[in-house]
């Protein structure tokens, strides 16, 4: 298990050259890093996962409660990585925290799973939310086929556009929050003038009828979607090389942000479930635009959907450029292919945003349902959350007298217990509700062991 490790450890020892040049350098702030997190995690999942919640919780207090338990595990998983961030402050977040604490094999398997796995599924699963309410926008009928050609099309474009160097810089993706939170504030106003439906004994009564094991099974399974939409917080982290005074403005930038996803999240699905009903809302795939329809009519169902595809298409754009600089990193440490690395005349890595937009290209066309792609990611990415809260154990066993001004999280070792025994929760539900998709997002991740090796070799006989 050394092999390759003489191969990086001269390289942790320097921190990464941002991908895109030195010109954005440690020019983010504290208000830039909340803005960064609230949109690596607002994108378009709270659109529409409030419905697949309400599929497998039937109850307006148990789809509550599955959103407010989400926040508390991304809350419990912000302070996590607040702590690795304020002790590790180059780019490449998760890749890095794993490589330093635990071993290159772990982190090598973290990065092709995010290339293969969660950052493409992440993207192909986004596409299908934008299709179907830009669909929705131009009055046609939503299938699953249209969706996946539609955001086939969307991330096909955006990759050319971001190849050749036309993307978001902090200023455009705090505009595109900003927005995003007008819509959500919009959508919550508007909807609290709306009476609620008649109220009907279904759910209380198929509630009721479920065992005890049932229930607990259902609401583990409630936690994929909520995970899913909560997810994206860790993004921040790999451009923790460019955020001023990072040990100070990540850690709070972090919690800020984590905390206002919760607030807004809470009030948009209780508006959900207080205009639609639980029912209802299990039935819709579009609900944010089902309550600005029964509000404003047509016309404030299309504004809203206009509101979220362009959201949608802001949020594609900012996280095509996040994953790469993970395999820089990889790249970095001669333990991935160097083309992946390289800079085109824009100093953007066009062939890794290229080999991502294709992939998700695939698992759009592939999968084509957005709650089979939401299962093939998050099925991996929480082993991943549960394998980086554990390196905050690793880092203070090294460090037995830390640096001042490093965060640390509050209630250690429970709250990172927490947070690991949660991600346990989730990945039980997922075998256990789905074990296809988990089964083929496992094997893509394990199939990163031996391709590990593969590089590693190559690394050692050119060192």
């Amino acid at each position: 298990m050394r092999i390759a490790e003489d191969v990086t450890k001269t390289s942790h020892k320097q921190p990464l050259t941002s991908p895109e040049g030195s010109h954005l350098a440690r020019r983010l702030g504290l208000f830039d890093a909340t803005m960064i997190v609230m949109g690596g995690i607002i994108g378009a999942g709270i659109f529409t996962n409030p419905y697949v919640v309400a599929q497998q919780v039937h109850t307006p207090i148990l789809i509550l409660g599955a959103w407010a338990v989400g926040g508390l595990i991304a809350m419990a998983g912000a302070f996590i990585y607040a702590e690795l961030s304020s002790q590790v402050t180059t780019s490449g977040g998760q890749y890095v925290y794993l490589r330093d604490a635990m071993h290159p094999l772990v982190a090598f398997v973290y990065g092709w799973s995010l290339l293969f796995v969660i950052q493409t599924g992440g993207m192909a699963a986004v596409s299908l939310i934008f299709a179907n309410h830009l669909l929705e926008l131009l009055g046609i009928a939503t299938n699953e086929f249209r969706a996946a050609i539609l955001g086939s099309v969307a991330l096909a474009l955006l990759t050319i556009i971001n190849c050749i160097g036309v993307r978001a810089g902090s200023v455009t993706q705090n505009v595109f929050m900003v927005l995003k939170l007008v819509a959500i504030g919009a959508l919550v106003v508007i909807g609290l003038t709306v009476s609620g439906p008649s109220s009907s004994g279904t759910s209380q009564i198929a509630g009721a009828s479920a065992t005890t094991w049932q229930s607990l099974v259902a609401f583990g399974a409630a936690l994929i979607p909520t995970q899913f939409a909560y997810g994206g917080w860790q993004t921040a982290c790999f451009v923790a090389g460019e955020v001023r005074e990072p040990r100070k403005n990540l850690p709070r930038g972090l919690m800020l942000g984590v905390l206002g996803v919760i607030v807004v999240y809470l009030s948009v699905n209780y508006v959900c479930v207080h205009v639609l009903g639980a029912d209802g809302l299990a039935q819709t795939k579009t609900p944010a635009s089902a309550v600005m329809r029964l509000a404003l009519g047509d016309r404030g169902a299309r504004f809203l959907a206009a509101g979220i595809a362009i959201s949608t298409i802001g949020f594609l754009s900012q996280s095509m450029l996040t994953a790469p600089r993970v395999y820089f990193a990889m790249s970095e440490d001669r333990l991935f292919f160097k083309q992946l690395a390289w800079l085109n005349r824009a100093r953007v890595p066009a062939l890794a945003i290229a080999l991502q937009g294709v992939l998700a290209i695939v698992i759009a066309l592939v999968a084509s349902k957005f709650e089979q792609i939401l299962n093939y990611v998050v099925s991996v990415d929480v082993i991943f959350f549960a394998l980086s809260a554990a390196c905050v154990f690793a880092f203070r066993k090294k460090n037995q007298n830390p640096e001042k001004g490093v965060f640390r999280v509050p209630g250690h070792p429970f709250t990172t217990l927490f947070f690991i025994g949660a991600c346990g929760v989730i990945t039980f539900s997922l075998i256990y509700k789905f074990p296809l998709n988990s089964s083929i997002s496992f094997g893509i991740m394990l199939l990163g062991i031996p391709a590990y090796f593969v590089w590693a070799r190559r690394a050692n006989q050119r060192a």
